[in-house]
């Protein structure tokens, strides 16, 4: 029987490679016809890659691919689009699901399978990205958000400059997809509990499901908007909820329309990274008045970097030059005098001390009386940030 254009994908991503690939399998039984693919990129960084097909039979074909650049993004563009088109074509397989290698993140599959163009034509000819799900295994969701370990401690690296960090990585990995599937501690129901908790205020938009019992089956006959992804996790665009909480697992979102005081800002980071497993959002620092910045925080690492100027910055011709989502989020943060400059940071953790933080944060905004000061000063005082952030791409 062939099947018709495009081809269903759904793509499993995730750090835990036992609870990814249980997932996998429970997609294989579901759906009869369906063709696994995995690219192991265990030995990249020797311009290695292993690629395994299987289906629900078991193995169905095991090759090395031989990449010039030994990198995540070539494997994407000269193996794994190709070779899916190639079996759309054909038409034999009802299915394919993608399972990424440990420390790749979905976004860059998804878009890759939904983007792309194939002898001059959208791969969308061929492929429809159908779902994007990340399995966890529930007893480590908490410690791998927390862990200060690198991805190359754990030999997870997908390159030899892979500097990210383990929780960095996970945190992108759970916050991009519209499912996660949930594997093990079946005997222990607070873990399992708190494992969703925790997941479903980390990403609010997608469905928190069991790996098993047929539960990822209804998620084929779906559709993965990678545009309503990229905005919904873009920091410059995100509107993460208010405030959150189920047992000891909470979530707040920070918001003010005053500027943060850079010096007080600095001598605070450590309290506030150390407060939660994860923040992220944008933030308003005085020495930097007409740039927005990004807060990225995952463990104990915190990365921040400008992201353009605030809208409020821009003559009003330049808005039409910015997306309709950065639009929007700036009509939702307006406020008379500061116009979408603000603070929107957003904390989840484990027995969260929501009150304490937000004093923490509080205290480093600027007083009425700094308000009414020389705004000039600000950028002609001593900033602690100002090395990190000048030279950020």
């Amino acid at each position: 029987m062939s099947h018709a254009l495009p081809a269903r994908v759904v793509v499993v991503s995730g750090l835990h490679a036992a609870a990814r690939a249980h997932a996998v399998e429970e997609l294989l039984r579901a759906v009869p016809g369906a063709l696994a693919v995995h690219h192991d990129l265990g030995e990249v960084s020797q311009g290695t890659v292993r690629r395994v097909l299987r289906d629900r039979w078991g193995e169905r074909d095991r090759s090395r691919v031989d990449l010039v650049h030994a990198c995540v993004s070539c494997t994407l563009r000269e193996d794994l689009v190709p070779l899916l088109v190639e079996l759309a074509e054909r038409g034999e397989d009802r299915l394919f699901v993608v399972e990424s290698w440990d420390g790749v993140e979905p976004r860059q599959i998804a878009e890759a399978l939904a983007l792309t163009t194939v002898s001059g034509r959208p791969v969308s000819t061929w492929l429809r990205v159908a779902a994007v799900v990340t399995a966890v295994a529930a007893e480590r969701v908490v410690a791998d958000l927390a862990t200060t370990d690198d991805m190359v401690d754990r030999r997870l690296a997908v390159a030899s400059e892979d500097d990210r960090t383990v929780a960095e990585v996970f945190a992108r990995q759970l916050e991009y997809p519209t499912a996660l599937a949930v594997h093990g501690a079946d005997g222990d129901p607070a873990v399992r509990q708190r494992c969703t908790a925790v997941l479903s205020q980390l990403n609010p938009a997608a469905v928190v499901v069991p790996a098993e019992g047929g539960a990822l089956l209804p998620l084929v006959a779906g559709h993965f908007d990678v545009a309503a992804a990229a905005a919904r996790t873009d920091p410059a665009t995100a509107q993460p909820p208010e405030r959150c909480e189920a047992g000891e697992v909470r979530t707040v979102t920070w918001r003010r329309s005053r500027p943060l005081h850079p010096a007080r800002l600095h001598a605070a980071l450590d309290d506030v990274v150390a407060a939660s497993l994860r923040s992220r959002g944008r933030f308003w620092l005085a020495s930097h008045p007409d740039t927005m910045l990004v807060w990225d925080a995952a463990g104990s690492a915190l990365a921040m970097e400008p992201a353009g100027p605030w809208l409020a910055a821009l003559p009003d011709a330049a808005w039409d030059l910015v997306s309709e989502q950065r639009r929007a989020a700036a009509d939702l943060d307006w406020t008379p005098g500061s116009g979408d400059r603000c603070q929107c940071l957003s904390f989840t953790g484990v027995g969260l001390d929501v009150d304490r933080l937000v004093g923490v944060l509080d205290s480093c905004l600027l007083t009425e009386a700094e308000m009414a000061g020389d705004p000039r000063r600000w950028t002609r005082a001593e900033d602690p940030f100002a090395e990190v952030l000048d030279r950020a791409p």
